[in-house]
């Protein structure tokens, strides 16, 4: 590849990386300009390490022709089983653990024992040549300290020194875009796990001033799984968290399969809202939840029966109310949350739940901006003056009948989702 080119492309690349293009089309402009400008090559995969709770990184392909193949990819731990074994026979595992930035392979040559050379020798690929671009101790997040890239050329006499002389000038700042990409979605990802969906939004978006809220009206939820701490004292060390985890996930997948943003996980609890202009739909979408809720925790306690492990139930609060949605916290220590005499109002609520005996609980002003069917469904428990609530209300909650007689596309259901 000549200079020109060369140049061209590098700029491409700083320009599509400072505009954030996604990471499977920088491969694909990549490679599609390389080819213009006469480098044969015939397949690639770029892969970077990220930070994030269940996969270990981010990978992406280009071929040369059509392919089944989809262009991203995610990969899990490498630290175990049989992803271990592949990571260990691969060339990028031989390279880092020889100190090697560059690999070579004529793909007719498999006593290297490397693995998928010999895949990539069936599908017609000659020449194989890979890269390890480390990154410093300061660029470094976690597990990505690296760039890992390899091309292939189904020309017979492999890659030319021209050729092999521009991939080692411009894989780098493919690299640096790639990277710049990953970052960003490493922060997306920390805000969604760590924030909540639409928080992590509002904090990217800029509103991260100390002070900073506004004033909203919300459905709020607090769920308290039962009798938590018995049970931890009663399993081994080792089972907590796996336990705690297990009914978070019920709940937490509920709430977002209907549209709820979690804010808070406090303990083994979960404070959450639903937003919207119609209090009424917020409202549904609720009850939705809990009603998702039930069914998670169903599926989840016939599980962990069958596992011999232990199980329990959960309380649910619901309330409507004010509050102030915000930062809120020091200057090097912020919180992004809800604050007001709601949310102090839904979690006695839900921990009247054990007095009553009842999973649910909602306000009076919950049931109060109902439309006639869903009112219907509530019942009143009785009146009670909650501790550090100076008014007296009914408490609702969902008509036994309903639970008795409710099958999976009832009246119920129906409602729930109109």
């Amino acid at each position: 590849m000549e200079l020109t080119p060369r140049l061209r492309l590098s700029n491409w690349l700083v320009r599509q990386g400072l505009t954030g293009l996604p990471e499977n089309d920088l491969l694909r402009g990549f490679c599609e300009r390389c080819r213009a400008a006469g480098m044969p090559l015939s397949r690639a995969i770029v892969f970077i390490d990220t930070l994030h709770p269940i996969f270990e990184g981010r990978g992406f392909r280009w071929n040369d022709g059509e392919s089944n193949e989809a262009d991203m990819f995610e990969y899990g731990s490498t630290s175990t089983g049989d992803a271990n074994q592949n990571w260990r026979r691969s060339a990028f595992y031989h390279m880092l653990e020889n100190g090697h930035e560059e690999m070579l392979i004529d793909l007719a040559d498999t006593s290297h024992g490397f693995s998928m050379i010999g895949e990539l020798a069936e599908k017609g690929h000659k020449h194989f040549a890979a890269f390890v671009h480390r990154f410093g101790e300061a660029g470094t997040i976690g597990e990505m300290d690296c760039f890992y890239s390899y091309w292939t050329t189904r020309h017979s006499n492999g890659f030319e020194q021209a050729h092999m002389d521009a991939l080692r000038e411009l894989v780098p700042v493919l690299g640096l875009a790639v990277k710049s990409a990953a970052q960003v979605e490493i922060a997306r990802t920390l805000g969604r796990v760590y924030l909540g969906r639409d928080t992590a939004e509002q904090v990217l978006r800029g509103r991260m001033q100390r002070g900073v809220t506004e004033k909203i009206k919300a459905v709020l939820w607090y769920s308290d799984v039962r009798g938590s701490t018995a049970i931890s004292e009663r399993i081994g060390p080792d089972e907590i968290i796996p336990f705690l985890n297990d009914y978070a996930q019920a709940s937490i997948d509920a709430i977002h399969d209907a549209g709820g943003e979690v804010l808070k996980l406090i303990g083994d609890g979960v404070l959450a809202m639903f937003t919207g202009e119609n209090m009424g739909g917020a409202k549904r979408a609720a009850l939705r939840a809990e009603h998702r809720f039930r069914h998670n925790m169903r599926v989840l306690n016939d599980r962990r029966e069958n596992e011999g492990r232990p199980t329990t139930t959960a309380y649910v609060g619901l309330h409507v109310g004010e509050v102030f949605y915000g930062n809120i916290g020091s200057e090097d220590r912020l919180d992004f949350t809800v604050v007001g005499p709601a949310v102090n109002e839904v979690s006695r609520i839900a921990s009247m739940c054990a007095s009553v005996d009842r999973e649910l609980l909602t306000s009076t002003a919950f049931r109060t901006g109902l439309d006639a069917a869903g009112r219907n469904y509530l019942v009143s428990t009785g009146r009670f003056v909650l501790r550090g609530i100076s008014h007296a209300q009914d408490l609702y909650t969902l008509d036994p009948a309903v639970a008795a007689d409710e099958v999976v596309g009832g009246k119920y259901e129906r409602y729930l989702a109109s």
